[in-house]
């Protein structure tokens, strides 16, 4: 057999594979909620498999949810998902109401899509009467009725304590994803010039991220109490002369970030950008940080967020130094394990 006609098999052979395999992912049908509704189109976008469905989000005269889940009959047999945002408790109580619904009306199998797990920093205990609402959220969670295909899917980003996917029961498989993929293409295409290196807040940080991100140097920040305060030093690491990155799992006031990047600043920093999987920003907390154009160095170079919390990215629009990285494609590729 010639070299050209093995070339052309091997060719038929990658085709054909591809094309078995395109022809075996899932069909999925997708609902979403209000807030999420942009970002559904765009998970939609990624995938001809994955088909967008809608639901009437009404409300009675005394403020209470009335639903209704639109081509019911149609979803019989099939897979099918739903996109929450649990961006505070008003609006928590109408989406479990559609969450556990779905699985009951008889769908090959049910996949609920949490990016962001909102009571995920409040998972401890420190004195007696403290309330771990992040244990409470997991228990609500964990009590999707069961499909026909069995227990429900959970994926979910960045979870802010690790520990916590053990608060979830057997009645659903929690499938914990990341948003760091998206950052390391992200800052492939900052220029070569650029010696980019990563820091960590402080060691929670580090541990559950170092090993994303081995191929760039890194730079550990920790904070000590003096006095009443709680100060951020230079735990190690050189960042002098480097496009240093701060990466953690979310960002709430700002505060840890600002006090890093000044602390790294004064150790020769040449540049300081961060990356945030959840943007929360309560109270647009996020304005601290956008250049406001006044002829004065900025602190941040880039924040990069991804669009896990969509109040966050409607409200920032195109201002800088803000970027959102879409978790559309990474969902998509969830939707089919």
């Amino acid at each position: 057999m010639s070299e050209n006609a093995a070339n052309i098999i091997m060719d038929n052979k990658i085709c054909k594979d591809a094309l078995v395999s395109e022809l075996q992912k899932k069909k999925v049908h997708l609902f979403y909620c209000l807030e999420c509704e942009e970002l559904a189109h765009k998970i939609a976008a990624e995938s001809d498999h994955i088909t967008l469905q809608s639901i009437n989000w009404r409300s009675f005269a005394d403020g209470f949810p009335n639903l209704f889940i639109n081509n019911a009959h149609e979803i019989r047999g099939q897979h099918v998902a739903f996109l929450a945002s649990f961006s505070s408790p008003a609006v928590i109580f109408e989406q479990i109401s559609v969450i556990y619904l779905l699985p009951r009306l008889f769908v090959a199998s049910f996949t609920l899509v949490l990016p962001f797990f909102p009571t995920g920093s409040f998972e401890r205990m420190e004195e007696e009467g403290d309330v771990a609402t992040a244990f409470t959220m997991a228990r609500i969670v964990s009590n999707i009725p069961i499909s026909r295909g069995g227990p429900t899917s959970v994926v979910i980003y960045d979870i802010h304590a690790l520990q916590e996917r053990f608060y979830f029961a057997d009645q659903v498989l929690p499938l914990f994803e990341t948003g760091i993929p998206l950052l390391t293409k992200r800052l492939q295409q900052l220029p070569a010039s650029e010696k980019v290196i990563v820091a960590f807040p402080d060691d929670g940080a580090w541990k559950r991220f170092h090993k994303l991100l081995d191929q760039y140097p890194t730079v550990v920040c920790t904070k000590v109490r003096e006095g009443d305060k709680r100060i951020v030093r230079l735990k190690e690491g050189n960042p002098a002369g480097c496009h240093v990155v701060i990466v953690d799992d979310l960002v709430q006031s700002g505060g840890t970030l600002i006090e890093c990047q000044k602390v790294l600043a004064a150790h020769g920093a040449a540049k300081v950008s961060a990356y945030v999987t959840h943007g929360v920003f309560p109270k647009s907390s996020w304005e601290r940080f956008t250049h406001k154009n006044n002829g004065s160095e900025e602190a941040f170079a880039y924040f990069w967020i991804t669009d896990s919390c969509p109040q966050t990215v409607k409200a920032l629009g195109d201002k800088a130094p803000f970027e959102v990285l879409s978790l559309a494609g990474s969902i998509a590729d969830a939707l089919q394990i």
